[in-house]
């Protein structure tokens, strides 16, 4: 049996991973899906700009273009980087978007959380919860 570290370690040998200073190149010179993978109440303390909301419980569903749940901003030919509070269920999200079929992902290594020690800018959240996020939810 494997623990939650083992799993995240395994996923991130596996995957591309991103320094907040390349993350924020990518956004700023390419066609980019960037995936906040935290849920609603975590984004109301801000967001990375651009980026679309698909809680880690949801990404398969919104990721697999067989899926009812399926959701446009999800081809898997387009560049996706994932990112999370501190980058571990970004890590597993990348790893699982690679088995859906999507070769072009990676993760921001240290999450959010990263993101802010750098100083790169952030869309702030309303900070009342779930309904007031910043983070456009998919449609």
């Amino acid at each position: 049996m494997s623990s939650l570290r083992e799993l995240v370690t395994v996923a991130t040998a596996g995957i591309e991973n991103l320094t907040p200073a390349e993350t924020a190149w990518e956004i700023d010179h390419g066609d980019v899906l960037l995936v906040d993978v935290r849920e609603p109440f975590e984004t109301a303390e801000g967001v990375i700009p651009q980026a679309v909301c698909s809680p880690r419980g949801l990404l398969e569903f919104q990721a697999d273009l067989a899926s009812a749940h399926h959701q446009e901003p999800f081809i898997p030919q387009r560049r996706v980087i994932a990112y999370s509070t501190s980058g571990a269920r970004s890590a597993l999200a990348a790893a699982t978007l690679q088995q859906l079929g999507y070769h072009d992902v990676a993760h921001l290594v240290g999450g959010f959380r990263a993101w802010l020690t750098a100083g790169l800018p952030v869309d702030a959240g309303a900070g009342n919860g779930p309904r007031d996020i910043s983070c456009p939810p998919l449609s």
